[in-house]
């Protein structure tokens, strides 16, 4: 069972962890807390950035963290109304200034290939925002061309070639696949589940989550930092958050993560929000080093769901 009184702190917040916290952890569905996000709080706080051309920041992918790009984001992982217009005129404003010659979008629509982990998110909060699916059609085709052998994704194969996928890539791509067929679109949906379902998750959980899969050993330390918003980089509590929106049941695959996100608690029973990645940004939801509403509310599903909460001192 949770803590009541984790309930209590996390319920004394912006109503966007307010939605989240009846949806995930209470199974409660409260549309009325979910249309306020709009009007209320960070929700607001974002759009109010929005300028006058119609993008966030310097345009579609600059700077990080206030371009349109991770600001979309941000508004996705909000759980705002997926019917705003003021969002749905930016993702149309970058498919017409953005789609690039292999059909992805790209920041610079010149002679270079498109990046995947880019267009796995791209594809994340478009068709959360319900963009047509013709408009989604190009960065399907392109995001399905670049699966490696080993089931997963990386960004740097518009440069190099490469022949071992990427946590960071792969995991973006998954939750724009995710979003995808959550919404109903049904284009290539069978190849996208089969490369998500089939090759791409057991990608992730061959690795442990973190592991190298020739050697055990950790792969990246930062891999372990509870951060958030988490921008394009992969962590555990990322990926275990993922597999729970994927309604995927627990692989004993997953335990080492599990364990060490458990370990993470301090002693107020709270999350703490470990680590920030560089950048500028719209405002601070959270500072770091200081505990987490958000971290608190996506480890307190992860555990739900797997049916670990058990596991907490």
């Amino acid at each position: 069972m949770i803590d009541p009184t984790l309930i209590d702190w996390l319920l004394d917040s912006d109503v966007s962890i307010q939605y989240q916290v009846y949806r995930d952890l209470l199974n409660t569905d409260r549309p009325d807390l979910k249309e306020r996000i709009a009007t209320e709080g960070w929700g607001p706080k974002y759009l109010s950035f929005r300028q006058e051309n119609g993008h966030w920041g310097k345009g579609f992918y600059q700077p990080k963290w206030t371009s349109s790009h991770y600001t979309l984001l941000d508004l996705r992982n909000l759980s705002i109304s997926n019917h705003q217009k003021e969002i749905q005129s930016t993702i149309q404003k970058i498919l017409q200034e953005h789609r690039n010659f292999d059909g992805g979008v790209h920041p610079n629509t010149n002679k270079s290939k498109s990046d995947v982990c880019l267009n796995g998110m791209f594809l994340n909060f478009a068709s959360c925002f319900e963009t047509g699916e013709n408009d989604l059609k190009s960065v399907v085709d392109f995001i399905l061309s670049l699966q490696l052998p080993d089931g997963g994704f990386n960004c740097r194969s518009n440069r190099v070639k490469v022949t071992h996928s990427s946590l960071h890539s792969t995991l973006s791509v998954l939750e724009g696949i995710q979003e995808y067929s959550t919404r109903g679109y049904l284009y290539r949906l069978p190849e996208l589940e089969r490369a998500g379902e089939e090759e791409s998750r057991q990608f992730l959980l061959d690795h442990k989550l973190f592991r190298s899969h020739r050697t055990g050993e950790i792969i990246d330390s930062k891999m372990l930092l509870l951060s958030y918003p988490s921008r394009w980089r992969y962590d555990i509590l990322k990926a275990l958050d993922y597999f729970r929106c994927a309604g995927v049941g627990y692989d004993p695959r997953m335990a080492d993560a599990l364990d060490l996100i458990i370990q993470k608690q301090k002693p107020d029973k709270k999350w703490p929000l470990q680590a920030k990645h560089n950048g500028h940004v719209h405002f601070d939801m959270e500072k770091a080093g200081q505990s987490s509403r958000w971290n608190t509310l996506r480890v307190l599903r992860v555990l739900k769901h797997f049916e670990w909460i058990d596991k907490l001192k």
